[in-house]
């Protein structure tokens, strides 16, 4: 069983930065894939980054390409999104999962593990 708990949300202005945590809990975190998703009010929940076991790879959705990054931490079962350059679409719930079934990371049916959120406004 895998627990997982984001931080780091808040408000910030258009053009700002924030760092989102999560953290995991369970002995096998170094040995599956994590990713971040977001769901907008009114909106479908939607991929936004992943990484790798190894942290060798990561993917991006197109609308955070260039402003987001993903990177993780095996030693301390933790992984990160710097999102810089925020924008009010950005505003969203995010959301941390993780063991993904597939390599089919874009896919939120995908994985078997989800955080409970963390909240993320950027004001204009």
């Amino acid at each position: 069983q895998v627990q997982l708990v984001e931080s780091g949300g808040g408000l910030v202005q258009a053009g700002g930065s924030l760092r989102l945590s999560c953290a995991a809990s369970g002995a096998t975190f170094s040995s599956y894939a994590m990713g971040w998703f977001r769901q907008a009010p009114g909106k479908e929940r939607e991929f936004v980054a992943a990484i790798s076991w190894s942290g060798g790879s990561t993917y991006f959705a197109d609308s955070v390409k260039g402003r987001f990054t993903i990177s993780r931490d095996n030693a301390n079962k933790a992984v990160y999104l710097q999102m810089n350059s925020l924008k009010p679409e950005d505003t969203a719930v995010y959301f941390c999962a993780a063991d993904p079934r597939s390599g089919n990371y874009y896919n939120e049916q995908t994985w078997n593990y989800w955080g409970q959120g963390t909240q993320v406004t950027v004001s204009s």
